[in-house]
């Protein structure tokens, strides 16, 4: 009998203000609630339109956030766009730059409002997926 893989349901975040930090990155990633909130929810989903990648859910959590993340989202710009672009929008959303020790790269390592570490590449989709084509073109 075949084994069949472990579906991941969700990516969980915990947040000191889960309804805050969802609406936060709903707006950053242009994603949708799974059901609307009641103001008392501690949990909040959101998806991507289409469920094109996995959702996030947002927990409330007493602890405050300690050090680095270990597991941070690395996000690119759209098509049509580039990382400029992107990071002014996401700068006037209210992330902010951080220096994790990341020294001179191509991308920009960035923090939620509550503190949560994310990188917003240099390449588009399309940009990728065509050095990806080139590098597998060439071995």
């Amino acid at each position: 009998m075949a084994v069949m893989p472990l579906v991941v349901s969700q990516l969980t975040i915990d947040s000191r203000d889960p309804h805050a930090l969802a609406a936060w990155w709903a707006q950053v990633l242009q994603w949708q609630y799974v059901w609307e909130p009641a103001p008392d929810d501690d949990e909040i989903e959101i998806s991507p339109p289409g469920g094109g990648a996995t959702n996030w859910l947002f927990i409330r959590v007493e602890d405050p956030k300690r050090g680095k993340n270990r597991l941070h989202a690395d996000l690119r710009p759209p098509d049509g766009s580039d990382q400029a672009t992107e990071l002014e929008r996401l700068l006037g959303l209210g992330a902010t730059r951080v220096d994790i020790g990341q020294g001179d790269v191509p991308w920009v390592v960035l923090a939620d409002p509550e503190g949560n570490e994310f990188c917003l590449l240099r390449g588009t989709p399309s940009q990728a997926a065509a050095a990806l084509a080139a590098e597998s073109a060439g071995s």
